[in-house]
């Protein structure tokens, strides 16, 4: 099988890139220097033309084991062979600079024998901008050169290189104790491949690397039942981030899949604004206040910059805060086991998507609340926004989901839109700022009013998806999360009954994990099918959770969903955006919006069970 399983991958990364690890030694997914940047590496997209960077035994008999150093983003993968055992170290180095004083990439590569003599491969073959852009091949003393006009890198390795096909191979033996080490960086034009490390320089930045992720991770208060998984989001969260900006991307891949030979292949590869309330709070909640600081800086950046009076924000960002994000298809590419098309860009950026406001508000207030005092400059920026909510909340939208099957009132949105005037709110409030508390206020209970009267389906007995319709939405479940309905509610509560059943009954759970929306009976202008949404399921054991505190019945019920729902994590606690009919991961990976919900879910179940449960 050409391409690896979504879930065989891990990922590594600078803060300002990440490369995907296969559990086979392959990286298959890099993008130079940034994350949306064009790939260098992206057989994952294209088995024969994408290009890799692989290292591994020539022995097919071989077992693979792959998990990172506690408590770091170092990835470790051992392969067990007949002949002996070797590892495998991967790991990019933070705040390393080139002479010019720009942050310097460079991908690090241990190779051991722990065990007996192993006869190796590797092959790096690279193929820049998306496998559209020629470069050019120089075998160095050191290593090797590959340049194009836009980026140049240089491969530094011990053993000798062989020229093929635009890349480079190398077939050497390493004997019990023996290190090879191979470096992937970036260099400037007329320049080298730079100096070969030796192993005594490999250690060292091992030992740095080791100790920055631990030193970072030492501030995290979390200290529950599910510290590790808790531990690895955070982790996982902090390689999503993009250190310039303090942005953090949805995922750091593109097109791969919600369903295999389907069609919905997305770029997730910028940064969404839904996503802002949600990071805010989990980092918050984990006492990683510095970055939350960062990302909400870089959401007051994009408020002040806000002029569209049709629609003053966008549902997403470039990770440097631009605005254009054009949509088009690599035709040339097969995709991932043969999911076309590959989109880069995210045509989605222009749709009018109503729930942002109330995100974006949220984590305003929940900056204000639990970290520092927001400035009456950005309150300036948010009582705009606050208005022009009053003024367009009766609009329809596209939705939470980013359909492509026509507007509509979407109960969703509505109830982001009541967040954004409750939130408004409470921030005038708390801070006695300037505003216009009357109109909010009375905008706000039309909004609740109107959602409660045409958002509620009596024959259904539900909230549903859009008004007029009669299916569900498992974006409803966050009403009790946004404080919108109490957690016992009797129409919370019969929505969590409706949507706990199975989707052939009208529901959205199976086997524990949760659809977004029954696709049967709800065309969104896609064809094919797609899995269960993570997120989804961690905001229906949050919902239970809630509603636990009254229940102990709920309350089991909550933590039973979501301790099965970290068995569906892969084996080094990385999630996609969807699980599969068979527990496979589906869509982008690793996704951003899932870890963020599970940090939040485990935090609030934690709490809900006590520390005698």
């Amino acid at each position: 099988m050409a391409y690896q399983p979504i879930e065989n991958y891990s990922m590594i990364g600078d803060m300002h890139t990440v490369a995907l690890v296969g559990i086979n030694g392959s990286i298959d997914w890099l993008c130079i220097p940034h994350f949306d940047s064009p790939s260098v590496f992206a057989a994952i997209l294209d088995d024969k033309k994408g290009g890799r960077f692989r290292i591994a035994p020539v022995d097919n008999k071989v077992t693979y084991k792959q998990f990172y150093w506690p408590e770091t983003n170092v990835l470790i993968t051992r392969f067990l062979a007949p002949h002996g055992a070797a590892e495998l170290t991967d790991f990019m180095p933070v705040g390393s600079e080139n002479p010019t004083g720009k942050h310097s990439h460079q991908l690090l590569r241990r190779l051991t024998a722990v065990r007996g003599n192993i006869e190796f491969e590797m092959e790096c073959r690279p193929a820049f901008n998306y496998a559209r852009t020629k470069h050019d091949l120089k075998i160095e003393e050191d290593g090797a050169t590959f340049e194009t006009e836009a980026l140049k890198l240089g491969l530094t390795a011990h053993t000798p290189l062989n020229v093929d096909s635009g890349g480079v191979l190398s077939r050497f033996t390493l004997n019990e104790g023996e290190t090879a080490v191979f470096v992937l960086r970036e260099v400037l034009p007329g320049s080298g491949c730079g100096a070969c490390l030796f192993e005594e320089e490999a250690e060292l930045m091992f030992r740095n690397t080791v100790q920055y992720w631990r030193r970072w991770l030492s501030k995290c208060r979390y200290t529950g039942r599910w510290r590790e998984i808790v531990h690895r989001s955070a982790l996982a969260l902090k390689l999503l981030t993009y250190e310039p900006t303090g942005a953090i991307v949805a995922a750091p891949t593109t097109s791969l899949p919600e369903g295999i030979g389907g069609e919905r292949n997305w770029d997730y590869r910028f940064t969404w604004i839904r996503d802002s309330a949600f990071t805010i709070y989990a980092f918050m909640r984990l006492g990683f206040t510095e970055e939350a600081g960062r990302f909400m800086n870089f959401l007051t950046t994009i408020c002040t910059a806000c002029s569209n009076s049709d629609s003053p924000l966008q549902i997403m960002y470039g990770i440097d805060g631009r605005t254009e994000l054009s949509e088009e298809t690599l035709d040339h590419f097969e995709g991932y086991m043969g999911s076309k098309p590959v989109r880069i860009g995210n045509a989605a950026y222009s749709q009018l998507q109503l729930d942002i406001y109330g995100e974006l508000l949220d984590a305003a207030y929940l900056f204000n609340k639990y970290g520092t005092p927001i400035s009456y400059d950005i309150w300036l920026s948010l009582r705009q926004l606050v208005d022009w909510v009053c003024d367009n909340w009766q609009r329809k939208d596209a939705g939470v989901w980013e359909v492509r099957s026509g507007e509509q009132h979407f109960v969703y949105s509505k109830l982001m839109c009541w967040v954004a005037l409750d939130r408004g709110l409470r921030l005038a409030d708390k801070r006695s700022f300037p505003a216009d508390r009357d109109r909010w206020l009375k905008t706000r209970d039309m909004i609740y009013q109107e959602i409660m009267e045409k958002g509620w389906s009596t024959s259904r007995q539900a909230f549903v998806q859009y008004y007029g319709s009669d299916v569900l939405d498992a974006a409803n479940l966050i009403m009790p999360l946004v404080f919108y309905l109490s957690p016992t509610d009797p129409r919370m509560l019969k929505t969590l009954e409706a949507v706990l059943m199975p989707p052939e009954k009208g529901g959205l759970v199976a086997n524990n994990l949760v659809y977004r929306y029954n696709a049967h009976e709800t065309p969104d202008g896609l064809s094919g099918e797609e899995g269960t949404f993570n997120i989804c399921t961690f905001w229906l054991v949050e919902a239970l959770t809630r509603a636990g505190r009254f229940s102990p019945t709920l309350l089991d019920e909550a933590r039973m969903m979501f301790e099965r729902m970290l068995g569906f994590a892969n084996h080094t606690g990385l999630y996609a955006e969807e699980t599969g009919h068979s527990g496979e991961a589906l869509g982008n990976f690793p996704q951003a919006f899932t870890h963020l919900a599970l940090i939040s879910a485990a935090f609030n179940l934690d709490r809900a069970l006590g520390s005698g449960a």
